[in-house]
């Protein structure tokens, strides 16, 4: 489902959904109001993207949104006037949830704005981010908790960390060589990539 969002006393503006034609949304995903969706993307089954309360949400290029994945906000709107705590700048833009390019979203993450997860960052199944920054390149294993933080360029999460003081952010490891999962995200983009291209193509027959 591809639809606007409807009028509210937080959201004057009704806002289609814009989305590059190189990236495939199921059927059975809903993207929802003001959001932002670059080239290659693939937006998997149950997935739920809905910019109809802390808005705009953006999506990079040659990222994955996978199956079950929720992208929400706090309401970045109030009598018409910018909510600034909920939202995030980058580049000069404000957004309520910015993700960058080449971003894995595994299956049934949440990330809930204001956030802002950087280029090449993995999220892993089941975690969970908000009022964070990811910084890029990192991996937050599954099951893990990141409220409230900047975590660093490189640096990872262990699986069912919750991470929700700065000094823990700071203390998390750095990924090495010799971290299992330093290239995985490369496979998981590269699959994805190659999922949208393939079920676009069959879309446009």
């Amino acid at each position: 489902m591809i639809e606007p969002n409807v009028l509210t006393d937080f959201n004057a503006i009704v806002s289609e959904p814009s989305i590059d034609p190189t990236t495939y949304v199921h059927p059975l995903a809903s993207v929802i109001g003001k959001v932002i969706l670059g080239k290659h993307i693939m937006v998997s089954p149950m997935a739920s993207v809905r910019g109809d309360e802390g808005q705009p949400l953006f999506i990079g290029d040659d990222s994955n949104v996978q199956d079950g994945v929720v992208i929400h906000a706090l309401e970045t709107e109030a009598d018409g006037n910018p909510v600034e705590k909920n939202l995030v700048e980058k580049e000069g833009q404000r957004y309520a949830v910015y993700i960058g390019q080449r971003v894995s979203l595994a299956h049934q993450v949440q990330v809930h704005g204001p956030a802002l997860i950087e280029h090449d960052a993995f999220v892993g199944m089941k975690s969970f981010i908000f009022k964070s920054t990811v910084g890029s390149g990192c991996v937050i294993e599954p099951c893990s908790v990141v409220m409230g933080v900047t975590i660093a360029d490189g640096r990872y999460v262990p699986a069912g960390s919750v991470i929700k003081s700065q000094d823990d952010a700071d203390s998390l490891p750095s990924i090495t060589d010799d971290y299992p999962m330093k290239d995985m995200n490369k496979g998981v983009i590269h699959v994805n990539t190659r999922l949208a291209e393939a079920y676009m193509k069959k879309k446009n027959r």
